[in-house]
């Protein structure tokens, strides 16, 4: 999957391999195309918010492609119906749940930090 890396430290990853890998489209591009179009008819910002950058290509040329970064990638597939995104879209739906609830509890947020680290060891 193509990704890159701008000077502000953003990683931008590439829609149409998203969608390649997360559908079982023979056109991840129309696929990507048709998506587009209907999140704009549904007044969707996220459409105003994709930018292009130069990514490697299968032929190994480079070519400008819809880019995303992570917040914004995160929210098209949460678009896409697919039974390979459903699992991806219940982890976001259990991050979330545990964002919320370390909201309502910041111990919960010292305790998960306590545990990511003593994993690091």
């Amino acid at each position: 999957m193509n990704k890159s890396r701008l000077e502000n430290e953003t990683w931008y990853f590439s829609i149409v391999d998203v969608i390649s890998i997360l559908t079982d489209s023979n056109e991840p591009r129309r696929y990507w195309s048709d998506l587009k179009i209907k999140l704009k008819n549904e007044g969707n910002e996220l459409y105003d918010k994709i930018v292009q950058l130069k990514m490697t290509a299968s032929d190994g040329k480079k070519r400008m492609t819809d880019v995303a970064d992570t917040e914004e990638l995160l929210r098209i597939i949460q678009s896409i119906p697919s039974p390979k995104a459903e699992s991806f879209k219940m982890w976001l739906a259990r991050v979330g749940s545990e964002r919320i609830d370390e909201t309502i509890d910041p111990e919960l947020t010292i305790n998960r930090a306590l545990e990511t680290y003593l994993k690091k060891e």
